[in-house]
């Protein structure tokens, strides 16, 4: 399977009550897919998984799915900080029919190299499906190492890496000695909006974006020139969301980035604890950014 492009890490939106709001989320999902996304990625960091039942999980995978099957690329997020879990959660995504699945370094238990090797190989060999590795050690205490990251491409249907470690040069190291290497069958995402064009200029192949909720075509037109050679269209565009880039994180992802789809009429809600409403001073910044860049309504 080819993998690249403009993933979007969907937020699942809560209703007043504190339930989700699946019709918001069909709406969102339509409006990703008339934008031209590549892929929807429910269930992972932006979609605030770990508060969500294993009922409001199936049914997210379900509508996903639904809309997207045929359209776009479904990734849906499996990983936890529990094997035996992870296998059970991408068991579940395959039997509903998720196109592949991504599946973070286990976190909390801040396993050693070998042991994040181990965890992947178990869930290769117990489910068919394409692999995405995702590292983000601000999230998880732990770094996927170069190294090891090279053991676990080498596993069965692993298919690349959404790289978020915020390391550069890390990212460089897997290009080259990884993604580089292997005949087209292993890809380098970025992990990070704001680092999507200097990644790809390294080689990287795209982005799993969290920007792309809120403004999926201009997200998509600036991976596709980065793509195509276009460094010039690539970095003019990058400069243009660079003020949404880092304000979607002037507090914990994914509290700015949904604040800033209520702002502008989209389902999203508020996040549940523990997470919680946006700061009124970083709100009005937000706020601010939204205006300049000329997105409010």
């Amino acid at each position: 399977m080819e993998f690249s492009g403009t993933y979007t890490a969907l937020v699942t939106p809560f209703l007043s009550s504190g339930d989700v709001d699946y019709e918001g989320l069909r709406n969102n999902i339509r409006f990703q897919i008339a934008e031209g996304i590549t892929g929807i990625v429910p269930l992972g960091t932006t979609g605030e998984t770990p508060t969500l039942s294993e009922y409001e999980q199936e049914e997210i995978i379900k509508i996903a799915v639904g809309e997207g099957k045929g359209k776009v690329k479904v990734m849906v997020g499996t990983g936890s900080n529990s094997t035996h879990h992870t296998i059970e959660n991408t068991k579940r995504a395959k039997k509903l029919g998720a196109d592949m699945a991504l599946i973070v370094t286990p976190y909390y238990n801040k396993p050693t190299q070998e042991g994040i090797f181990q965890h992947f190989k178990a869930v290769t060999e117990a489910v068919d499906i394409p692999v995405v590795v995702y590292n983000i050690q601000g999230r998880t205490g732990i770094n996927i190492e170069t190294a090891t990251l090279k053991r676990i491409a080498s596993l069965k249907n692993i298919i690349g890496v959404k790289e978020a470690s915020g390391n550069i040069n890390q990212m460089g190291d897997v290009i080259a000695e990884i993604q580089d290497k292997s005949q087209g069958k292993f890809s380098v995402l970025s992990g990070d909006d704001g680092i999507t064009v200097p990644m790809m200029a390294l080689g990287g192949r795209g982005v799993v974006s969290v920007v792309s909720n809120l403004l999926p075509g201009k997200v998509v037109r600036m991976v596709n020139a980065a793509l195509s050679g276009n460094v010039a269209e690539a970095k003019k565009l990058h400069y243009e969301m660079l003020p949404l880039f880092k304000g979607a994180f002037i507090e914990t992802n994914p509290i700015p980035v949904k604040a800033a789809m209520d702002m502008c009429g989209m389902p999203a809600g508020t996040c549940r604890l523990p997470l919680c409403a946006m700061q009124p001073e970083n709100r009005e910044k937000l706020k601010k950014i939204l205006g300049q860049m000329g997105v409010l309504p």
